[in-house]
């Protein structure tokens, strides 16, 4: 696929999560670098060094006013919003202290920024206030609900709404909220998060009754660490930091005046109608149409989660119908393009909450991406970008990921054997044999997409479709993918498995049922046996066993005693190099064999080895279930004990030195779309013969085909290290013993 590689060293990235944060621009950058070393006098010096510095921070902070409108009322400078946002919510609620109100109420929209309620929720506590905190709610558009402030607002203390969404900037109607609160309430202290705001939209701060106005230095080009706080005049303060008096008296400690500087120098760019830095709305909005383009051209089926005319034109939100934020963002990554999955402060969650607002699907929610870029962008950069976007068209075809306009995709999405798919902690698994014939278990409604466009553009025969049990936790989805797939169901069928069948017949193995209840009572476990040395390769357990732990029996159709039969009959077919595939992954083993799996699992080995009988084994599993039911809601399975894992980390040098040697390879753990988009022996300087591209997806079947050796020493590679740390972590499990995981990955190269 060398045809397809593109550049990925940081000089060619493309930068496209403004949202989250900007590079600090150069003549920023050269400010700042001067205030350190040159203007550094400490604000609060009576020399001519700190009267130089004095000149500056009063100079920026009339800047600041004019920027934002508010020739009345303080400026406070800040370490950033967050700062802000305490101080506002601080003063506001001390100050509150005494109300009489009845049913006093904290006003939030229900799309803002996580740091909004978050310290809304903590300071009520912390000072005993006692409100009761209601999110505003929104239109499917991302607008607040006018008569649900209205309706709340006169037992309001506190009302915090947001400029500009930071996930779709969608921006609200400022006018109109501030005509319902102030007809309702005159003297509720309103705070508007305007982080998002600066240098995409007009500001006048003073022309409005806005009480508490935060910004953050970092969102526009200046450094972190340096923000502003606008406090309108007569509105409750109380210092969040005390200490030496600075600030008049109203934010101790000394002030930052190197980010000061750098607000400066951002604010005059603002303020200079002849300067070109920052771009009018109208080129803004070619910068996104021509964006918009170049996401249609690539991946044809997407969502916007914002509609355009209600949102500022340097963020594009969207999902993409087929394919997963993880996804998205990994192949986005390999070709040097930097975007997020909805937040970036949130970037560890599963859903974006503000899309829940919306109510949009789940989905979108789940996978949104979101793609933004900063005012002083350049036509050049937009240019590069798309063009960047629309190359990973070709990757996309080639991995089945799009639908190709080509007669003859490449072949590696759907290689020969066993491929792991997973949605959040569930498994489907994929089975192709020599003859491209496809075997389905454990379909999951969400991946219906995926599986289809794989069957359809490898031209696959679908043999089977199937599932392991009635999953308890989700919906079936082998009659829709039946339907998707175009395949025919039998009119009797158990768990799709054809009742007139005993086995399932493939060129190179045989597929065989065997009864294993106690998840529930009807789960089955499917055993693909090789028909050259007939030993089982795989066995697809369902939920009766996950990686290193046990099927849920506290849950409706589990059984403890009968789950110790199922065990002990599914023993005595199974070698100790079956590799085990469970319709759950919580901890993301990927691929572990029943001989660890009974080393992992202590109540598994005790009931094997007859140190419990059955019903010691189910009073025990029952008490353990029940316990873990309270903490973990209705997972499928728990896991008793992991192994530790005795993988080694490895820096870039390390990992370049041991790979002078010709015994050690090299393995890239992402992706096939991912590993295509490098020149992964270039940068290593080895030959391609060194490298293997073995994802997580594929090592269970890496494992059988016997790709690795227990003996070999390798070392392991990702795009951030975590994936290919829990391939090592896996690895090791499986009693590979030179096995080594590159710290960083990629992104630390």
């Amino acid at each position: 696929m060398s045809d397809l590689l593109l550049p990925t060293d940081s000089s060619s990235q493309i930068y496209l999560d403004a949202n989250a944060t900007t590079p600090v621009l150069p003549c920023i950058a050269e400010v700042v670098s001067h205030t350190m070393q040159i203007c550094f006098g400490n604000p609060s010096s009576s020399h001519i060094t700190g009267i130089q510095a004095k000149h500056l921070l009063e100079q920026t902070r009339q800047k600041a006013r004019d920027v934002i409108g508010a020739q009345l009322g303080d400026i406070l400078f800040t370490s950033g919003a967050t700062e802000g946002i305490q101080t506002a919510v601080v003063s506001t609620l001390i100050a509150a202290k005494q109300h009489t109100k009845k049913n006093p109420v904290l006003l939030y929209g229900a799309t803002e920024h996580k740091a909004v309620p978050n310290t809304l929720l903590h300071w009520n506590a912390v000072l005993g206030i006692n409100a009761t905190l209601l999110a505003i709610p929104v239109s499917s558009e991302g607008i607040l609900d006018l008569d649900f402030i209205a309706q709340y607002a006169s037992d309001a203390l506190m009302i915090c709404t947001m400029a500009v969404n930071n996930e779709t900037g969608v921006y609200q109607d400022l006018s109109a909220i501030e005509a319902v609160i102030r007809a309702h309430n005159t003297e509720v202290a309103w705070m508007v998060d305007c982080v998002q705001a600066l240098g995409k939209t007009a500001l006048a701060l003073s022309d409005t009754t806005i009480d508490y106005a935060p910004f953050s230095g970092h969102k526009l080009y200046a450094p972190k660490g340096i923000g502003v706080l606008y406090i309108r005049q007569g509105s409750a303060y109380t210092p969040f930091i005390a200490g030496g008096g600075q600030e008049s008296g109203m934010r101790s400690g000394t002030e930052n005046l190197p980010g000061i500087a750098g607000l400066n120098k951002l604010f005059s760019l603002l303020l200079d109608k002849a300067d070109n830095t920052f771009k009018s709305i109208e080129v803004l909005n070619s910068y996104r149409k021509q964006l918009h383009q170049a996401l249609v051209d690539t991946f044809g089926n997407l969502t916007f989660n914002h509609a355009f005319e209600l949102s500022v034109p340097t963020t594009l939100n969207f999902s993409i119908d087929e394919l997963t934020s993880k996804e998205i963002m990994d192949l986005f990554d390999a070709a040097g393009i930097r975007i997020s999955g909805g937040s970036a402060c949130s970037s560890g969650a599963n859903r974006s909450f503000v899309l829940d607002a919306m109510g949009v699907s789940d989905w979108r929610s789940e996978n949104a991406i979101r793609l933004s870029f900063g005012p002083a962008t350049t036509a050049a950069e937009i240019d590069l970008a798309c063009e960047r976007i629309r190359s990973l068209k070709p990757i996309l075809e080639a991995n089945c990921l799009v639908v190709s306009d080509s007669a003859f995709p490449l072949q590696e999405a759907c290689a020969l054997g066993l491929t792991q798919f997973r949605h959040q902690g569930a498994c489907c698994w994929l089975y192709v044999s020599q003859d491209k014939q496809a075997v389905i278990i454990d379909p999951i409604i969400e991946l219906i997409p995926r599986l289809e466009k794989i069957v359809h553009t490898q031209n696959l025969t679908v043999a089977a479709i199937l599932d392991t049990h009635a999953h308890q936790e989700r919906s079936g989805a082998i009659t829709l993918l039946a339907q998707a797939l175009r395949f025919s169901l039998e009119a009797e069928h158990q768990l799709g498995w054809p009742v007139h069948q005993t086995a399932i017949e493939l060129p190179e193995c045989t597929i065989e049922r065997v009864a294993t209840p106690g998840h529930s009572v009807d789960s089955v476990s499917y055993l693909l046996r090789c028909n050259q040395s007939k030993q089982v390769r795989f066995c697809f357990c369902g939920d009766l066993l996950l990686p290193a732990g046990l099927g849920n029996t506290a849950i409706d159709g589990g059984d403890a005693l009968v789950m110790a039969y199922s065990l002990r009959q599914l023993s005595q077919r199974l070698d100790n190099a079956t590799v085990m595939c469970s319709g759950h992954d919580y901890q993301q083993c990927f691929a572990i064999n029943w001989q660890v799996q009974q080393q992992q699992t202590p109540l598994l080995h005790a009931l094997l080895v007859n140190e419990l009988s059955d019903a010691e084994f189910a009073s025990k599993k029952s008490h353990s279930d029940e316990s873990n039911l309270s903490k973990f809601a209705t997972l499928c399975g728990y896991a008793d004990s992991l192994q530790h894992s005795t993988a080694y980390e490895l820096n870039a040098a390390q990992a370049k030195d041991m790979l002078a040697t010709n015994d050690v390879t090299l393995i890239d753990t992402r992706e096939p779309y991912e590993h295509g988009a490098n020149n992964i022996p270039q940068l290593f300087s080895i030959k391609p013969a060194r490298v293997m591209n073995i994802p997580l997806s594929r090592m269970a079947n890496a494992l059988v085909d016997g790709q690795l050796n227990p003996r070999g020493k390798y070392i392991l590679l990702c795009r951030s290290g975590n994936r290919s740390k829990q391939a090592a972590t896996n690895l090791s499990q499986l009693g590979f013993t030179d096995v080594y995981n590159l710290s960083g990955g990629m992104a630390l190269l």
